[in-house]
């Protein structure tokens, strides 16, 4: 989907404030300078690295300017990287501007969009004041670190009409036929939904890593961020360009675990296929062992109840059967629940043309793309009221409407203190 810069102002200018660059830093593609958009990459990791920037740089209407990052070989890996491929296209390009502190991005009025892939904590303040200054945002799942975070990020795409799509890419059919799954479901294949399971790893425990020397060129102070100062350990960090996911992931002051890794993924198909993407369960009731790390359970209003544990991804038990979806496998017990074709009548949902170009493409139409932020919100602040129902050993009820809690004394758990001057930004 390619459009003038003037037909797309003029056909987006009643919906939303947009910004589209007039200048240009030298494109190496065919995109006149006015269609292209410029995005700026925060996080340069693994998943950066390996994904982000190589679907980025395969776009034709896009170009990379800049990259953030805190560790310095990481930071000029993915510079090299960007002007390496630009570079050898066009001999006039300007060169990708590399960064430690992402305000520095967010200060640029020539940069349209940003593409955030740092850990979960480093998620919330970005999006926020991405939006505020006039920046569309793609962000790496899962959306936020606490509940509070997730209703803000809503609130500011809202306020200042921002495209933000999550990095829930299954629902792009990546990694396999998720839309078809749901669209078997919601067609009504398996009747009414009595039970749903969701097989992913375990909730974070709190950081108990001792300190290590800090090699030079990490700004490790910017790392930590809002979480409580402590030393240096590799195991959150590792130095320089790596081939593996850093174990951040299971302490909770950066994140909410397994639970909240591959969970964002698959709560949110759960979540799609029940067709709850505005709202959520409205009891949580955690398990009976105080140290078991599965079996929290979610209860919906109409009566679906929603279980942490079972095999690996999604299993759907309705009146008619069951169906199970993970990636790459799509079954059902009876066979013919996936195995015949839907009918013209059945549910057919839009089909993504793969999520960055989704997000691309919605950039332009000021349409809401396949993983909008509320979709991503609400998915994880369902695993964080499980973290929450874990930690705390307490039943919970819930009012998805409201983002609160039935009971006002449990509403200090929807966020949690940060260091300074690392404050949730007001929208």
């Amino acid at each position: 989907m390619t459009i003038s810069r003037r037909t797309f102002l003029k056909s987006t200018a009643a919906i939303a404030p947009v910004i589209v660059s007039a200048s240009a830093l030298g494109n190496p593609n065919s995109t006149a300078p006015n269609d292209r958009i410029n995005v700026a990459m925060i996080g340069c990791g693994k998943m950066a690295n390996d994904y982000h920037i190589p679907q980025l740089l395969a776009q034709s209407d896009v170009q990379l300017v800049a990259v953030c990052e805190v560790d310095q070989k990481r930071r000029e890996r993915a510079k090299g990287r960007v002007e390496a491929k630009y570079s050898s296209a066009k001999t006039d390009y300007k060169g990708c501007e590399t960064y430690v502190d992402f305000r520095k991005i967010i200060e640029r009025s020539d940069i349209d969009a940003i593409c955030i892939a740092a850990p979960d904590h480093w998620h919330a303040i970005p999006i926020i004041e991405a939006c505020k200054s006039g920046k569309d945002v793609y962000c790496e799942k899962p959306l936020t670190l606490t509940i509070e975070e997730a209703k803000r990020c809503i609130e500011a795409a809202r306020k200042y009409k921002r495209v933000v799509q999550t990095g829930s890419q299954q629902r792009s059919n990546v990694f396999g036929p998720f839309r078809e799954a749901v669209e078997i479901i919601r067609s009504g294949r398996l009747g009414k939904i009595h039970r749903v399971t969701v097989g992913v790893g375990a909730p974070s425990i709190p950081c108990d890593l001792p300190g290590e020397e800090l090699e030079p060129d990490l700004a490790w102070d910017m790392w930590l961020g809002q979480a409580p100062l402590r030393p240096y350990n590799s195991i959150l960090s590792p130095r320089g360009t790596h081939n593996h996911f850093p174990a951040w992931r299971n302490y909770r002051e950066y994140s909410g675990g397994g639970h909240t890794d591959m969970g964002a993924h698959h709560y949110d198909i759960a979540q799609w296929a029940l067709n709850m993407d505005e709202s959520g369960p409205v009891e949580i009731i955690p398990p009976d062992d105080p140290k078991a790390t599965s079996g929290v359970r979610f209860i919906y209003a109409n009566g679906v109840e929603m279980v942490h544990g079972g095999p690996s991804g999604c299993t759907f038990h309705g009146e008619n059967g069951t169906l199970h979806i993970d990636r790459g496998r799509l079954t059902s017990d009876p066979e013919d629940i996936v195995k015949t074709p839907l009918g013209e009548d059945d549910v057919h949902l839009p089909k993504s043309p793969g999520h960055h170009r989704n997000w691309l493409d919605c950039i332009k139409s000021r349409e809401a793309p396949v993983a909008e932020v509320e979709k991503g919100a609400r998915t994880v602040s369902i695993i964080h009221l499980g973290n929450l129902a874990y930690w705390n050993q307490k039943r919970l009820k819930w009012n998805p409407k409201r983002w609160e809690f039935a009971d006002a004394a449990d509403n200090h758990l929807l966020d949690r203190q940060r260091r300074d001057p690392w404050r949730l930004p007001d929208v």
